[in-house]
């Protein structure tokens, strides 16, 4: 049995259970002789005893010339017995007595009821039929919505479930709530199934924001650097985001990374890349020892240079008619963890103008000043970061998982 309907069938089941129990028998409702054993069906019922209290139920039904209001009692009660007693033929049978006499909500629960036994039944189209019958008077709860979702799934209608479930997560945001962690799960399993990748990965990352476990974020990121228009400059930034979620664990992994680093101008986070590994035991060790033992002296090496070559342009920079070169000069001092002075020729240069990649400075300086202890301040950078190339997504990223939220 498929996981999702055995708890909607459970739901049901409770649901009918519960409306039972909170409308005891009465003695003038019925006669004593019908009463009497559908109390003690409902005391069983109680207790958890199902086939005990269909049992019962059984006795009640077989008193000659039973009324309509005794009929209706003991199917109500026989619904409910027949349910937890996974007797589910008796159930729909019993259900499908009851609904014609009544009407309003109770109406609308027995056609839920009905649908949740049909699928139980695997009667997808009977079931189908009575989940219309449920909604058609306005009725909704979230056991309808799951059927509503298992049903369209059944039926491969991954189409139908994306509108709805999309209607119900847009619903939960603009009433300023966290839409349910369900729902975009299946929202981005039926945009993936319907290649809509766009949808997927916007949802995803509603997952991270909302829901930012390990697995969102890793399956975030990968799809992330699949995006169209996405730039392979950001696969260190992707890097960095999976190392600070604890991601990074394989020997590769740490090696082109630090990699990617050092290309950046970036010797001293390349070190510190380094030194992870080689605490994990990851790195140093096997036939691949001596080649990370060239990279890291390789990073120790720019680091001991101090940026010599890079502060040997800075009068140019300066002087220029753009903040590119100095952007250039501040961003490798940062990565040598000089970050009062790279932060400072920074924000000159994004304040010069004229920078080819004005974003990506922006980016940069938001992280360097969170790296310095102004939290508050890199925050505020990042929340300026726009573009349509990667920078955004990473910026976002930071201030919903990476702490400079």
């Amino acid at each position: 049995m498929h996981k999702s309907l055995r708890h909607l069938n459970h739901l049901t089941a409770a649901a009918c259970l519960m409306a039972l129990l909170s409308s005891p028998v009465h003695a003038d409702a019925v006669r004593a002789e019908v009463g009497r054993p559908l109390q003690q069906a409902s005391e069983l019922l109680k207790a958890g005893k199902g086939r005990e209290a269909l049992a019962k139920v059984r006795e009640a039904e077989g008193v000659s010339g039973l009324t309509p209001s005794e009929a209706l009692t003991v199917n109500r009660m026989k619904a409910a017995a027949a349910q937890r007693a996974g007797d589910n033929a008796t159930a729909i049978a019993a259900l499908e007595a009851i609904y014609p006499r009544v009407s309003g909500t109770e109406q609308n629960q027995v056609a839920e009821q009905l649908a949740s036994a049909q699928a139980q039944a695997k009667n997808n189209a009977a079931a189908a039929d009575w989940l219309k019958k449920a909604q058609a008077g306005g009725y909704s709860s979230a056991t309808t919505k799951q059927l509503q979702a298992y049903l369209q799934g059944a039926s491969g209608d991954y189409n139908a479930i994306a509108k709805d479930t999309a209607a119900v997560v847009a619903a939960a945001e603009e009433a300023g709530r966290k839409p349910a962690e369900d729902d975009l799960l299946r929202l981005a399993d039926a945009y993936l199934r319907t290649g809509n990748n766009a949808g997927n990965i916007a949802t995803l990352e509603k997952l991270v924001t909302y829901y930012p476990k390990k697995d969102y974020v890793n399956a975030y990121l990968g799809r992330l650097q699949r995006k169209p228009g996405f730039s392979e400059r950001f696969t260190l930034d992707v890097m960095r985001l999976k190392l600070n979620q604890g991601l990074v664990t394989k020997a590769d992994d740490y090696f082109e990374m630090a990699q990617l680093a050092l290309q950046a101008d970036q010797p001293a986070e390349a070190k510190m890349i380094m030194d992870r590994g080689y605490a994990a035991k990851v790195l140093g060790v096997g036939a691949e020892a001596d080649r990370h033992k060239r990279l890291m002296e390789l990073a120790d090496k720019k680091i001991a240079e101090g940026g010599k070559s890079l502060m040997g342009g800075l009068d140019e920079a300066q002087s220029a008619k753009d903040g590119n070169q100095l952007a250039k000069i501040g961003i490798g001092l940062i990565g040598l963890n000089k970050l009062d002075t790279g932060i400072a020729l920074l924000e000159k240069a994004i304040a010069m103008g004229g920078l080819k990649r004005p974003d990506d400075a922006k980016l940069r300086l938001g992280l360097a000043q969170i790296k310095s202890g102004n939290k508050a301040k890199g925050g505020q950078t990042l929340k300026g970061v726009g573009g349509k190339d990667g920078a955004a997504e990473i910026a976002r990223l930071w201030m919903q998982i990476g702490g400079a939220g």
